[in-house]
């Protein structure tokens, strides 16, 4: 008797090995895993973050192959590779005599659209299955602010943390406090060694002659035999035990520093094994509590686990929460009505601000960066010199590793270009140099001086900011959390004023050049 095929489709951003599609092992079951020309052009994607999925989906599928599950892999340069979902799927339910398909929710707004639309159209019975990756639904945040004008992270962690009763104490905060964030904003002084960054020397070299052989668009640089980045289950979780081991001791205090000296700092580095699902956020959350429990405090301090658990429970499931709420016209907002273009030096790190160059030097070496260098380096330069956020976003979603559109757009449109209007942040995300210069080294060795706000070698980010302010004072003037600079501004003589203004616009007018 013929049993009836099953097509199951799992997307590059969907590893989940314990996922309960996988507990058995059916014969009438096909997997299917296809590299397509559709996921590498969207955007202009850093070479590595090409070859990292590529190089991950490809152990994944031999990883299901080896259990014995029956696998469908289709490489980039498979000459039967149509380079589309839809097109590939419509060949094989013909090819394999499929009865059914199956796939799993799409964290993409784009791909639940185009996949829901094809199972509608195939002349096969289909269902949608959860990821079994997430603490939320995509629904939970839009229900917890029903009601609100405005979406506050803190209530909606607060509410996650009872929910996961995670670091509670009979009901109350453990230590006595939500949020231990005042503790986690220290420069790094050099008083604890920086740990050597959790790296991998992974060959991905066919990947990426593949790559250039089918000639597609990349930027950014890689050591084919060395790729840093976990493509394996089993590579994420010797990520993970060694940033509970080496950094998690010190990651709240320094959470937020800066320094040329280091590219990673204190910081996981999981969020790659994260966002592809090779780890779930609560085992991270619960190998994390678990470190702190087993030298009672005396290692890892609440402070330092907090500031950990606040970016996965509270922050990451608050980000997918505010994009599925708000797409597709999230993608769409431009609050403050930014035209310009991106400068050139994003893509080459050419510039004489040194913070600038550290950043983007460094994003193009490692394809990351850390939320602060994110959000107040390059983010803080794009906000402040008017870029539009069509353009921001395409860079972050190309450059870094552990960029997908549900927690790319959310942090860059939102939270960093305050594009939303303020339904993320309280406040836009911009600074002089003077916070720079607070959290950093990166103004010990720059060709401006931090200090200066106007005239030969003024730090671009001083007028720059001042005149965002000026600029946008109709826009932000009933904001309690800007209006101290407002006070401060209006407080400053008229000759001052001007000069910072024209600061401004001459260095608007060499943007590329600075």
């Amino acid at each position: 008797m013929k049993r009836d095929v099953t097509l199951r489709l799992i997307l590059g951003d969907q590893l989940n090995a314990q996922h309960s599609w996988f507990e058995k092992v059916r014969k009438d079951t096909i997997y299917t895993l296809m590299e397509v020309r559709q996921e590498t052009d969207y955007v202009r994607h850093h070479i590595q973050k090409i070859a990292g999925f590529f190089s991950a989906m490809r152990h994944f599928g031999a990883a299901l192959s080896h259990q014995g599950h029956r696998v469908v892999y289709l490489r980039l340069d498979d000459p039967h590779n149509e380079q589309s979902f839809e097109r590939n799927l419509i060949r094989l339910v013909k090819e394999q005599h499929v009865d059914r398909f199956e796939y799993l929710q799409p964290d993409e707004y784009r791909l639940d659209i185009e996949l829901a639309d094809l199972a509608s159209r195939l002349t096969v019975p289909s269902a949608v299955v959860d990821t079994e990756h997430f603490l939320t639904s995509r629904s939970d945040v839009a229900q917890h602010f029903e009601g609100k004008k405005r979406y506050l992270m803190e209530s909606f962690y607060r509410y996650m943390r009872k929910r996961y009763d995670v670091l509670m104490d009979d009901g109350k905060p453990a230590g006595g406090k939500w949020n231990y964030d005042h503790s986690n904003r220290n420069r790094y002084d050099g008083a604890v060694p920086l740990p050597v960054a959790t790296v991998f020397d992974n060959d991905v070299s066919d990947i990426v002659a593949m790559i250039d052989r089918c000639e597609v668009p990349t930027f950014g640089e890689i050591d084919p035999k060395k790729l840093i980045w976990p493509v394996t289950r089993d590579q994420a979780l010797r990520q993970l035990a060694t940033f509970i081991d080496k950094r998690l001791p010190h990651f709240g205090t320094y959470q937020d520093a800066m320094t040329a000296g280091s590219w990673s700092l204190f910081h996981s580095l999981l969020s790659f094994a994260l966002n592809t699902k090779m780890l779930h956020p609560m085992e991270v959350i619960q190998a994390a509590i678990a470190r702190a429990q087993a030298t009672s405090g005396a290692t890892v301090s609440v402070e330092q686990l907090e500031g950990f658990v606040r970016q996965i429970l509270g922050w990451r499931e608050y980000m997918r929460g505010i994009y599925w709420s708000h797409m597709p016209t999230y993608a769409t907002m431009n609050h403050f009505g930014h035209t310009t273009d991106l400068p050139d030096f994003y893509w080459t790190a050419d510039t004489h601000m040194n913070c600038m160059r550290q950043a983007i030097s460094q994003s193009l070496a490692h394809a990351y960066a850390h939320h602060i260098q994110r959000l107040m380096i390059t983010g803080n330069f794009a906000l402040l010199a008017g870029v539009h956020p069509n353009e921001v976003d395409s860079w972050y979603l190309g450059v870094y590793i552990d960029a997908v559109q549900w927690v790319e757009i959310v942090n860059t449109r939102g939270m960093s270009q305050f594009a939303d209007g303020g339904l993320v942040a309280t406040k836009p995300y911009v600074s002089s140099a003077n916070y720079i210069h607070k959290m950093s080294d990166y103004c010990d060795d720059c060709h401006y001086q931090w200090r200066k706000n106007t005239g030969d070698r003024s730090c671009p980010f001083n007028s720059f900011y001042w005149a965002f302010l000026h600029r946008h004072r109709q826009q932000l003037a009933k904001n309690p959390r800007v209006a101290m600079m407002f006070r401060t501004w209006d407080r400053m003589k008229d000759d001052k004023q001007r000069e910072l203004l024209t600061q401004a616009e001459n260095y608007q007018a060499a943007l590329n050049a600075l």
